[in-house]
């Protein structure tokens, strides 16, 4: 008879061994183990053979724990208007949807306090896992995070301290990549604009002066930021800021994809060449840069995918396997398009 075969690099196989050998999503091995009513005959063979052959053996203690909880994952974004938030959220339901989990969301608003009161509402209902933005909670509610007895998985940040689970990228890197994206194109006076400046945006003007720096182009009249949340006519006014102070500006890097149209309508507006005069570089690679004129480089984030991963994350521990890796650094991707290509 043959012997379970051990996972590559030892230790005990996981939800997410099962879910890969048999070609199906982790959801759908959970559901065939919880409820095998609802999956076909032959999913369902599929299944118990992976689960054979990996020696899968599912935690019965964390059933018990599970089976007290609701069956419910409380999903905490700054906003739910956002296209950003909005890709992450649809992955989320994605991978929540043929499940028996449902989906509780709450809009913090970019607010710490918001998230500490739906943080006590959340908790008090005995969520099956948290999903929470980011790893700047404050102090009251990383003390709830830390006791919530339940999966936590933050997301869109990448760091060395995550409370629970993490899967993101790094800001910062971001930033830096973009920034000098145009310093190798040739563009010499850089400037960043930046709207509403939460902790990530903070974290990719690091990023934009750690580059303009280490080329010795930085220059802190180049930096143009605003409390007030992004708008696409907030991006205009910032650019218009922006060359008041430096009329030399050869470049922006802005913030988010928002910034960097209205950057873009205003040099159409004041028939400044883009990309000869002026370079623009947005971040997120939303839709509308590549269909704009000209097209805009941005910083394409993996907003769907970290939906998805940070679900799995959840379910994997749900199931009573702690995920080896705890931190999942997703990257990003610089997309080079016309509004830098001199």
């Amino acid at each position: 008879m043959m012997k379970p075969r051990s996972r590559r690099g030892g230790g005990r196989p996981t939800i997410a061994d099962v879910a890969r050998k048999a070609g199906v999503s982790a959801i759908t091995v959970s559901r065939a183990l919880r409820e095998p009513e609802r999956v076909s005959k032959e999913l369902r063979r599929q299944i118990q053979h992976a689960v054979g052959e990996l020696g899968y053996m599912p935690d019965p203690n964390a059933r018990a724990l599970a089976s007290a909880r609701a069956d419910v994952f409380g999903v905490l974004v700054p906003s739910l208007t956002n296209n950003v938030f909005a890709e992450v959220v649809r992955g989320i339901y994605d991978s929540l949807s043929d499940g028996p989990f449902r989906i509780q969301l709450g809009d913090t608003h970019y607010s710490g306090l918001e998230e500490e009161r739906l943080l006590h509402l959340f908790l008090s209902q005995r969520p099956a896992a948290l999903i929470v933005s980011g790893i700047d909670q404050t102090a009251a509610a990383r003390r709830l995070l830390v006791t919530a007895g339940c999966p936590v998985v933050q997301i869109m940040e990448t760091g060395p301290d995550p409370i629970d689970m993490l899967v993101g990228f790094s800001h910062f890197d971001g930033g830096r990549v973009a920034t000098q994206h145009m310093i190798n194109t040739g563009y010499r006076r850089v400037g960043f604009l930046g709207a509403r400046m939460d902790p990530r945006s903070q974290r990719r003007l690091a990023g934009y002066r750690a580059a303009a720096e280490g080329a010795g182009l930085f220059d802190p009249r180049l930096v143009t930021t605003t409390p007030v949340p992004s708008s696409v006519s907030l991006g205009r006014e910032l650019f218009r800021e922006a060359l008041a102070k430096v009329p030399t500006l050869d470049a922006v890097f802005c913030n988010n994809d928002d910034i960097a149209l209205g950057v873009l309508f205003e040099c159409h507006r004041a028939s400044i060449d883009v990309p000869g005069k002026i370079g623009i570089t947005g971040f997120n690679d939303l839709d509308m840069m590549h269909v704009a004129y000209p097209s805009v480089t941005s910083i394409r984030t993996p907003r769907y995918e970290i939906g998805r991963n940070a679900v799995a994350m959840a379910l994997e521990e749900i199931d009573g396997n702690r995920p080896e890796t705890r931190v999942i650094d997703l990257g990003f991707e610089l997309i080079p398009r016309e509004s830098t290509a001199r």
